[in-house]
């Protein structure tokens, strides 16, 4: 590995870290990152889920009296999460890679297409719902979030801000409470997920995952403050970006 090659894995770990923490999106960086370095495309998923993870830990910490506050709102969350993200690595796992390979575009392109538009879809829904954090809502909510675990396990790009939608529209606008259940759940998808990605010797555990832990793991922790200051509007800017040009690369190279 190069020392550019070092210094992108650095970056899109940080930078996967601070987004993923403030709204989510950051596999989009990840992904690209250690497909820049060199990895195939799944070999990059599973890498990217255990780049994640220390990162989304860090992110907890940072919203302890948030955690600490609402535990047991979370429980029935992290549950579905775990149980989605261990299934979607299975499916992973039984993919063969020509297949995922073409698939990569069009889960780019629906991660991308919904970041962009899960404001309006929230607003559009919640005329017609009942209200958030009812009994109704929250129940809808966990199986919302089972179906967005298996995505999580099984690709992961534009988990974090499906999430964020999902459980918007289950507990209401407070972001903070939200986000705060984003990293819990995103921890539980990549920490089941990764059981099955060890065994089947998927993770490129050096250089490719130390470098970008290292970063994803101050961005994760730094993250939170930052997203107590940021406009939301400037981050999803960013991460729409992002996702908009590595589906125009995949789409030009396939």
């Amino acid at each position: 590995m190069t020392l550019s090659d070092a210094a992108i894995l650095l970056l899109a770990g940080l930078t996967a870290g601070t987004v993923n923490a403030m709204a989510g999106g950051g596999t989009f960086f990840t992904f690209s990152g250690l497909l820049a370095t060199g990895l195939p495309p799944i070999n990059a998923t599973a890498t990217s889920a255990a780049v994640l993870t220390p990162s989304n830990i860090t992110s907890v910490l940072g919203y302890l009296p948030e955690v600490r506050a609402h535990a047991r709102r979370y429980v029935a969350l992290g549950l579905a999460s775990a149980a989605g993200g261990l299934l979607g690595a299975l499916l992973l796992l039984v993919t063969p890679s020509s297949t995922f390979r073409a698939l990569v575009p069009w889960f780019l392109g629906f991660a991308t297409v919904l970041f962009a538009l899960s404001p309006t879809l929230t607003k559009i829904i919640n005329r017609f719902a009942s209200a958030p954090g009812s009994p109704r809502r929250r129940v809808a909510g966990v199986m919302m979030q089972f179906i967005v675990s298996i995505y999580g396990g099984y690709f992961g790009a534009g988990m974090g801000i499906i999430m964020l939608a999902a459980l918007s529209l289950a507990e209401g606008d407070d972001y903070h409470f939200i986000n705060a259940a984003k990293n819990i759940c995103a921890t539980m998808i990549q920490a089941f997920a990764l059981v099955p990605l060890v065994i089947a010797g998927l993770i490129s555990w050096w250089p490719h995952f130390a470098i970008a832990t290292f970063g994803a793991a101050i961005g994760g922790y730094y993250g939170v403050a930052l997203a107590r200051r940021i406009p939301l509007k400037y981050i999803r800017f960013g991460v729409v970006l992002a996702g908009s040009l590595l589906t125009l690369q995949f789409v030009l190279r396939s």
